[in-house]
């Protein structure tokens, strides 16, 4: 044969590349409804077109493309549909800040042409991230791409506005909005980020308009007391029975409000007494409503003080804090200033604080939409993983409240409503109406603002193969199988995809949700600008290599959904695994013609050897072992039970026995075979996790003509174990560990040859001796003994019930060095109990940082294993 060359080290840069194109050439990724298969299914989370590839995109895309490929390889019709979303706030404030730098301004440029502005940006810059997805070899079908914008997908949004609105489940009302001044719109009560921050309570006497006294409250929110409408106290406080229904003179404003009692005051913060603010805080509204209370805002969209705020007009909230309460202390009405540190909202998309303002929006009803959501879940049509997340979601849903899909942006789906400027006639409709269809007039204008882009994305499941029109695609391949994402958009989108699904499919949108951890960095910190450790995917891939990225993420992740923390030693690890993977080809295909090898009928049992069967058993308990954990999606253990057969099994143990048998013509065919089967298989098992080497190796291997993306995964059930020959191989290898583990204790030189005895049970013995040029081979011994010779001195130890000893030169000083390993033995033993004591302390592991603690615990099982091998030594001497 003509032994294929392959290059000292793969190099990731040159392949990646041309292997994606081979893939993208061969249509690899595609898929079309097909009778003949059971479908699954992943839908892309679509990320923004203002997105770039972080790492939390790199730990849920490798996962999902794990998913898909290993489906894909398995015969089912796999479909990963890719998307982008149009990214309302987010892409409108890029936007912005472009015709900013130009002197421009939306308003001056005027709806119409700033939309088709935010257009051209898309089309130039947008949807960077779908090109840096490929980078990370992601095998979705980019021939079904979707836009969240695209034509259809504006149809399919409209025609699920209009079937709510017309079920009486869309409704426009002035209500309590969380408002962010620097975006300019309203937000969801789930796109607002809380943290505490220190502030202060404000204890602020409000007298009784009679003159008989006053009432003490406490606020962290002086500057909205202008906007008072009323003192509650609750209908329970003793202290307080007196006063309901009197009056008092609100400070500074000098106007009189009602003292009225509402269960919603708590008793124990501060004096009992609250100021109700309806315009400027949503319990108070809600109070307000119960109350009939009027509702004043001073505080405007601008997130600026007012009119309504007398002469403090134009101010900031924090200038005019501190006016109002140095006029309250002057006026004599302020009791005493606390320090509090108390929750504040923060606008999920810039950070800015959030302000409670009253403001006109629309409203979707979900307490019967939630109902059916949780019913489905808790019904088993939905599972998701890990268990401890579905508590999360169902209480969620059982607390929710209406939605605000109204935003006060340009950019996006505008509301599909239309009113009638002559007889107010409101119109709600998928098409454009051109007269009004109560009175004919075509004085008709559609509402101003757009849509919450989580509006939209509710409907991706089914949205993207063609609903509303019932297509081939949505009734083969709806309801899809598997979710991959993040555990902090169960609310954003999880639970909204569900509710959408039920009510438009009358399905479930999928049968699993598999919950993620977030990435953190190696100190367990989260990922954000602010820390400015955030890393960039793509330098990772430039240093290491796309799989060894795949490959770390996957093997951190846990099927508890624990958060990742990746590191450098981690990535070099995986980069480390990929280069033994290479080079274990390199020494197959210097030996073997794999092609043509396994082109050629299965050998005979008989011609196999010991070791040969023993690979092959392995290979087969490895392929059922990952086949059990890729069936439900546990990532991480079907990664490191390949590393465990791939680096252990075949590159440390089989590739190092099958040298011999290489050499004898006799045995030669039959360990050719193995290895070339073996390898193959193993290219096939490792493929999903680490697609561009696998498949760089099986086109060296076999050439265009055979793409390891669409080939068959292995079958645990077709491979030939065998259990007998499986165990004497096993001792026999952990006979050569157990003189391995006698060297290491006395730091022997790894490649010096030693002479070695072993003592036992005759069974034993002779199944070494009958083995004995394979162990020596692969033990680096230079002979082996059966018998002791009494003149000789010798390190002792023991494997199982057998006797190990390697052959001491003369002046090797044996009782001198028992003295030492006995010595520091117990500093082993006193080291590892301090750092169990450690992490075993609670208040360490909440104080420590993470890195701290992934250190301890890395050192204490390096102590223990050492700890373990001198002990074992120890207990071996007689």
């Amino acid at each position: 044969m003509t032994p294929i060359q392959l290059d000292p080290l793969y190099e990731a840069k040159k392949h990646e590349e041309e292997i994606y194109s081979l893939w993208l050439s061969q249509a690899a990724f595609h898929s079309e409804p097909n009778p003949d298969r059971t479908p699954f299914v992943v839908m892309m989370p679509p990320p923004n077109i203002t997105g770039y590839l972080h790492m939390g995109h790199a730990l849920q895309c490798t996962l999902q493309d794990i998913a898909i490929r290993y489906k894909r390889m398995k015969g089912f019709e796999a479909l990963w549909l890719p998307g982008m979303d149009h990214a309302g706030i987010a892409t409108q404030a890029v936007v912005e800040r472009q015709i900013k730098e130009q002197g421009l301004t939306k308003e001056g440029l005027g709806r119409d042409e700033f939309v088709r502005r935010i257009w051209e940006w898309k089309e130039k810059y947008g949807g960077i991230i779908l090109s840096q997805l490929k980078k990370l070899g992601v095998s979705a079908d980019w021939d079904r791409l979707r836009f969240t914008l695209d034509e259809p997908y504006e149809r399919a949004v409209k025609t699920a506005f209009v079937h709510y609105y017309e079920k009486g489940l869309l409704y426009k009302g002035q209500r309590i909005t969380n408002w962010c001044p620097h975006c300019h719109t309203a937000i969801s009560d789930i796109e607002v980020m809380y943290a505490n921050e220190k502030g202060h309570l404000w204890y602020v006497r409000y007298p009784f308009a009679d003159g008989s006294g006053s009432v003490t409250i406490a606020t962290t929110r002086p500057e909205t007391i202008l906007a008072d409408a009323a003192v509650a106290v609750n209908p329970t406080d003793p202290r307080y029975t007196d006063i309901v229904g009197k009056e008092v003179i609100v400070p500074v404003a000098n106007r009189t409000i009602p003292v009225i009692a509402d269960e919603a005051v708590l008793l124990d913060f501060g004096t009992g007494a609250l100021k109700i603010t309806p315009g400027h805080d949503p319990t108070d509204f809600e109070v307000g409503r119960r109350h009939d209370l009027p509702s004043m805002a001073v505080i405007g969209l601008d997130g600026l003080m007012n009119e309504n705020a007398l002469h403090y007009s134009g101010m900031s909230v924090v200038e005019a804090r501190e006016k109002i309460v140095a006029e309250i202390d002057a006026l004599g009405l302020l009791e005493k200033v606390d320090d509090y540190e108390h929750s504040v909202g923060h606008c999920s998309r810039c950070a800015s604080t959030i302000e409670p303002i009253v403001t006109d929006q629309w409203y979707l009803r979900m307490k019967d939409l939630a109902a059916r959501a949780l019913k489905a879940e808790r019904d088993g049509k939905v599972e998701i993983l890990p268990v401890k997340w579905r508590k999360v979601y169902e209480s969620w849903l059982e607390n929710i409240n209406d939605w605000c899909v109204s935003r006060q942006l340009w950019w996006g789906h505008r509301i599909p409503v239309y009113h009638c400027e002559d007889c107010g006639e409101v119109i709600a409709s998928v098409d454009t109406p051109h007269v009004c269809p109560k009175c004919g007039s075509s004085h008709i204008t559609q509402e101003s603002d757009v849509l919450d882009t989580w509006f939209s994305s509710a409907l991706w499941p089914f949205a993207t193969l063609g609903w509303p029109e019932q297509t081939a695609s949505l009734t083969y391949y709806y309801p899809t199988s598997l979710l991959i994402t993040g555990y902090d958009i169960i609310f954003f989108w999880v639970a909204r995809m569900v509710m959408s699904g039920l009510e438009f499919m009358d399905d479930v949108p999928f049968h699993t949700v598999f919950i993620t951890g977030l990435v953190r960095d190696e100190q367990g910190r989260k990922i954000s600008k602010s820390l400015k450790n955030q890393v960039d995917p793509l330098d990772l891939i430039s240093t290491y290599g796309t799989d060894a990225l795949r490959f770390t993420m996957a093997s951190l992740s846990t099927y508890g959904g624990q958060d990742i923390l990746p590191s450098d030693q981690k990535l070099l690890s995986s980069r480390n695994f990929i280069n033994k993977l290479w080079n274990a080809t390199r020494f197959v295909v210097a030996n073997v013609d794999v092609k043509e090898t396994l082109a050629g009928p299965r050998l005979s049992d008989d011609q196999f050897g010991l070791f040969d069967r023993w690979i092959l058993t392995r290979l087969a308990d490895a392929t059922r072992d990952v086949t059990a954990k890729m069936d439900v999606y546990d990532f991480g253990e079907a990664s490191h039970r390949l590393y465990e057969f791939v680096w252990g099994d075949f590159c440390d143990w089989y590739i190092e026995l099958a040298k011999i048998p290489l050499r004898d013509e006799a045995r030669a065919p039959a360990t050719r075979w193995v290895l070339a089967y073996v390898l193959e298989n193993t290219m096939r098992l490792l493929h999903p996790f680490v697609p561009f080497v696998t498949e760089t190796i099986t086109q060296q291997l076999y050439g265009g003509d055979h793409l390891m993306a669409t080939t068959a995964y292995p079958e645990a059930d077709g491979m030939t174990t065998y259990d007998k020959n499986a165990t004497q191989a096993d001792f026999l290898i952990g006979f050569i560990k157990a003189v391995r583990n006698l060297k290491a204790v006395f730091h022997l030189p790894p490649t010096e040859k030693q002479s070695v005895v072993a003592v036992g049970a005759e069974s034993d013995i002779a199944a070494i001796m009958a083995n004995a040029e394979a162990v020596k081979f692969v033990g680096r011994f230079a002979d082996i003994g059966t018998e002791l010779d009494s003149t000789q001195r010798y390190i002792k130890g023991a494997y199982g019930t057998m006797q190990v000893m390697i052959l001491a030169k003369s002046d090797f000083d044996y009782e001198g060095e028992l003295k030492v390993l006995a010595g520091k033995l117990e500093l082993l033993h006193a080291d590892t109990t301090k750092l169990e004591a450690r992490l075993g302390n609670q208040d360490f592991l909440a104080r420590a940082p993470a890195e701290v603690v992934d250190k301890d615990t890395q050192k204490l099982e390096d102590l223990k294993a050492e700890e373990q091998l001198i002990a074992t030594f120890l207990q071996g001497q007689g």
